[in-house]
């Protein structure tokens, strides 16, 4: 299993059933986008629960394992453009995304709160083994450079945030699937966990109009086969 940002025990929208870490079976990678708590998330406890690799960018991963939120055997450093092969059949690059990152720690020599350095935000490319391109955006608001990604990559399934407040609102999102990616499937993601992310997936459709890129509204804990 691969789990990007796991925000699991701590999120508002989690299913009851499902707010047990166990309860996720096996973890074999875990990817990372940026560093706010609520795309942290679990992600130190699943890599000490289940040994999970953590790939991550590489100024956060330094930050990580010298705070040892992770250990630096079950991290993976990289940057943008430069493809990995984290597991076998997997390929997984990190692009841009246009947002903050920081990570909030305690400081081990003073045991008081602090705020780290988290690197740059980011999206990830992630092909699997029938070739299957999926694109998690991270939060992002629209950038330029969101053309190159569904030019040069593109994704077969993509995964927009479309909360606002601090990503991409939906109006924002259907600029960019309609004129930067010419998106083929959605998932809207980051929206409805906390009262400023007040964007919905029924604006993204009223704002897409006539377009036919697919929207597929999912809830918490439903699974889909592509």
């Amino acid at each position: 299993m691969i789990l990007i940002a796991p925000f699991i025990t701590k999120n508002p929208k989690t299913p009851d059933n499902l707010e047990s870490l166990e309860a996720l079976g096996k973890v074999d990678l875990i990817l990372v986008t940026h560093g706010h708590g609520d795309h942290i998330g679990d992600t130190a406890a699943l890599a000490k629960k289940k040994g999970a690799k953590v790939a991550i960018n590489a100024d956060m991963g330094r930050t990580f394992g010298t705070l040892g939120i992770v250990p630096y055997k079950q991290l993976i450093r990289f940057n943008k453009s430069g493809p990995i092969k984290p597991l076998d059949g997997i390929t997984v690059t990190m692009v841009r995304a246009e947002q903050s990152s920081e990570v909030v720690n305690i400081d081990p020599d003073s045991n008081k709160k602090r705020v780290f350095r988290g690197g740059e935000p980011c999206g990830y490319i992630v092909e699997l083994e029938n070739g299957f391109k999926i694109y998690h955006a991270g939060d992002t608001g629209v950038f330029a450079g969101m053309k190159f990604i569904g030019e040069y990559y593109q994704p077969d399934l993509e995964l927009l945030p479309v909360g606002g407040h601090f990503t991409m609102d939906p109006a924002h999102a259907a600029y960019a699937i309609k004129n930067l990616l010419n998106s083929k499937r959605v998932i809207p993601i980051h929206y409805g966990t906390f009262p400023p992310l007040i964007g919905t997936p029924d604006e993204l459709k009223q704002a897409l109009g006539s377009s036919r890129t697919e929207v597929i509204a999912m809830q918490p804990g439903e699974k889909r086969n592509f």
